[in-house]
């Protein structure tokens, strides 16, 4: 039991809902490898940070000896998941969803151990059911079920149309748990409901019913949204160093404990004396590069997480940028002119245009030359001359 009790402590780190605990703990006590599926839809080629809080958490099955079913949604990819969307996505065609699953594929293997993985795709049976066996599945809700889902319930109230496939969509992928015999589930806290699914259709089908785990979502660079691509905000994992180096570096002196706590692999003892460390007059910035440096080793190597450190020091840390400076915070779509006029740093957007086309002015330590440019959500330092700084989130 002792041995149960330890796998327990560590896979509940960083959990949001286990559903229910003691139904895994039941499972634990089966003594065979448990059957651990995620699911992701290829509906974007990269996979970023925010995806690997939950990959992470799929390693740590494998490292307790349980197997792992990455399953790719090329078939549900092309209907589109509306979790946590306020209006219909548009639908992929089968060709960008081959192409994004086969860098998934590559991907995935960064963090998983091939040999422990599975790779499924689950249009090996969604794509056999046919009408029938579509009216058959769609048979097993309701429409008050499904308005009970917090984005349909938000749409329905506000006018906003929903369309009747993402109707199916919660169920298609609660067929993926019963074809797979899923013991656990993973996903994001915006998945519970179709993790849930997953359960009730189980139920339906005489199996044992799989464990649902959440991970939280992780904020992007902005602060305020959940890191996405389509939000701009994100740090693929295939990202150069430096520049995965300077995004982390980016991030808020608060958000940074939320890193740690999902992205890194210290113990929570480790992080606590950081936190303490901090509390007692340690520059956050120092705290911060080490974090940069455990995940740069992750994705690329220690040679490439010095390299960038150095990098890094040589741009912003050599007398050049200080550490505090005003901040501001400005909507994505803001004009570059008038992000610098707004933040005093010029007294005017055309003084502006005239200071980027003599090149006096830096962003994140390199000289600015596009006079039309959009800053994308992300937090910036913006330097005009060489005593004007800001410090400037476009969320």
């Amino acid at each position: 039991m002792a041995h149960i009790e330890a796998a327990l402590e560590q896979i509940k780190r960083g959990v949001e809902d286990l559903i229910p605990e003691s139904e895994l703990i039941e499972k634990l006590k089966l003594g065979r490898p448990l059957k651990i599926k995620l699911g992701a839809d290829p509906t974007a080629p990269d996979i970023h940070l925010g995806h690997t809080v939950i990959l992470n958490k799929l390693r740590q099955f494998q490292d307790l000896g349980h197997e792992v079913i990455f399953l790719i949604g090329d078939f549900t990819g092309m209907v589109g998941d509306p979790s946590g969307k306020n209006t219909t996505r548009p639908p992929l065609t089968r060709e960008q969803v081959v192409a994004n699953a086969e860098t998934y594929k590559e991907q995935v293997f960064k963090i998983l151990d091939p040999a422990k993985t599975r790779i499924e795709f689950n249009s090996t049976w969604l794509s056999e059911l046919g009408t029938e066996g579509m009216i058959r599945l769609a048979a097993n809700s309701t429409v008050a079920r499904m308005l009970e889902r917090d984005d349909f319930k938000k749409r329905f109230a506000g006018n906003q149309p929903i369309a009747i496939h993402e109707f199916i969509y919660p169920l298609l992928q609660g067929y993926d748990s019963v074809a797979l015999e899923a013991d656990v589930e993973l996903g994001g806290t915006d998945q519970r409901f179709n993790l849930l699914m997953g359960r009730e259709l189980q139920k339906s089908h005489g199996m044992a019913q799989q464990v649902v785990l959440t991970m939280p979502l992780l904020v992007g660079l902005d602060g305020v949204k959940k890191m996405s691509k389509s939000q701009h905000n994100y740090i693929g994992i295939s990202e150069a160093p430096e520049e995965m180096f300077g995004k982390l570096m980016s991030i808020s002196d608060d958000l940074m404990w939320d890193y740690y706590n999902l992205l890194s692999f210290r113990s929570l003892e480790e992080i606590a004396v950081f936190k303490a460390a901090v509390e007692a007059g340690t520059n956050p910035r120092d705290i911060k590069i080490t974090l940069a440096k455990e995940i740069i080793a992750r994705f690329h190597s220690e040679a490439d997480a010095d390299a960038a450190e150095q990098a890094f020091i040589a741009r912003f840390q050599k007398g050049v940028i200080p550490d505090e400076m005003p901040e501001f915070t400005m909507p994505v779509g803001t004009a570059i002119a008038n992000v610098l006029k707004d933040s005093n740093l010029v007294a005017s957007t055309s003084d502006a245009m005239r200071m980027i086309r003599q090149g006096a002015v830096k962003q994140d330590g390199e000289k600015l030359e596009d006079t039309k440019l959009e800053l994308a959500a992300g937090t910036y330092v913006l330097q005009v001359g060489k005593r004007k700084f800001a410090r400037v989130t476009i969320a």
